[in-house]
């Protein structure tokens, strides 16, 4: 087995791609990494600036679309929806295969639409009736609105992926959104499907850069420790939320757990190691959303062991010890959620200049 297939097979985690442009669907470059473990598929705004700015494969599509009238918005959602919908069609067996386990792909409403919980609504019922497949998760950003708006779209009968979380207090209101949003939607629970999308390498880059200016030995052992504690701590939290009798009342209604999921794993530091957020990550009905390059690193030289619920305690007293120090993890996460709200939306609004740009020149002769 590949180490990819190690984490499903004997560890309970599901290894998800953190990529999707089309020549990974063409090309058959994702057909491979299913083979080799790889169970879902997500995409963010900045992803499909990379890949649609990155390349010619979608110039002729493109060009067809404007050329039919489509304002350059609606066309930019039309090439969006086509690489989900292939994507989510290669990913369909194995949805089908885990019993609706696995198999997902997400496409994340505009950024634009952060601090908007109606609009946000609104965007993801219009992707979910435009993306006809039951493995699709509508990605929202669990700011304040956003939480409200998960509320609603499970409310609804919506499955999402709940992106951006940077702290243990917003991802218990995350928690919360999805309970009540599955006791208040009257259907079939079993067809309502999340993940909880808890960012870690970011964690550390900014927690770090604040230990740097304290003159303090104790400041220093606690660098690059950050991010692996908080996310430890979240998977007990949610081993406390999801159990008890309300959590047994909505598995017999056909509730799913709400996994979560392990994203930003990239190493930004170059002296930590580069499966950092891998390797210590790792353990049952959790998932890991994770670069190219990262797969990589971890099929090479990577560890697969439970790790997730070890050292706990330890874990604990790193935050605890950073709290000391004076370093507010409360405000590290409202830095992170603005820092990556602007990125997303700076990367949609530059993708769709270039557009513009592009469907202003004359076509090729």
């Amino acid at each position: 087995m590949t180490r990819l297939q190690q984490l499903f097979v004997e560890q309970g985690q599901s290894p998800w791609l953190d990529n999707l442009t089309r020549g990974h669907v063409t090309s058959g470059r994702l057909a491979t990494y299913v083979a080799d473990g790889i169970r879902g598929v997500t995409s963010n705004p900045t992803i499909f600036q990379k890949a649609i700015s990155g390349s010619a494969d979608y110039d002729d599509q493109f060009r067809a679309l404007v050329g039919q009238g489509l304002p350059v918005e609606e066309a930019y959602w039309q090439l969006v929806i086509d690489d989900i919908d292939h994507a989510l069609h290669l990913l369909e067996p194995l949805y089908d295969g885990s019993g609706g386990g696995d198999g997902f792909g997400s496409v994340e409403v505009a950024p634009g639409l952060a601090h908007d919980a109606e609009g946000t609504v609104a965007a993801a019922r219009s992707l979910s009736r435009r993306i006809a497949h039951p493995n699709c998760l509508v990605k929202i950003p669990a700011t304040a609105e956003g939480v409200t708006a998960v509320h609603r779209a499970v409310a609804e009968g919506m499955s999402v992926n709940v992106t951006l979380i940077f702290s243990l207090a917003r991802y218990d209101e995350v928690v919360e959104a999805y309970l009540s949003g599955l006791e208040a939607f009257p259907g079939d629970l079993s067809t309502v499907h999340s993940v909880a999308s808890f960012f870690v390498s970011r964690v550390d880059t900014e927690v770090d850069r604040r230990l740097d200016g304290l003159d303090s030995p104790v400041a220093q052992g606690l660098k690059g420790k950050a991010a692996v504690a908080q996310a430890k701590a979240a998977y007990q939290l949610f081993r406390r939320r999801f159990a008890g009798p309300r959590w047994d009342a909505l598995v017999a209604r056909g509730a799913h757990l709400q996994r979560p999921l392990w994203a930003s794993t990239s190493t930004k530091d170059p002296t930590l190691p580069d499966t950092l957020y891998v390797d210590n990550l790792i353990g049952p009905d959790t998932v890991n959303t994770i670069p190219e390059p990262t797969i990589a690193a971890f099929e090479d030289h990577g560890t697969v062991a439970r790790t997730i619920d070890q050292d706990v305690d330890m874990a604990i007293g790193v935050l605890d010890g950073l709290g000391r120090l004076g370093v507010d993890l409360a405000d590290v996460a409202r830095t992170l959620e603005q820092e990556g709200v602007a990125s997303f939306a700076k990367s949609f609004d530059d993708l769709t200049a270039s557009l513009r740009a592009k469907a202003a020149q004359p076509a090729a002769s």
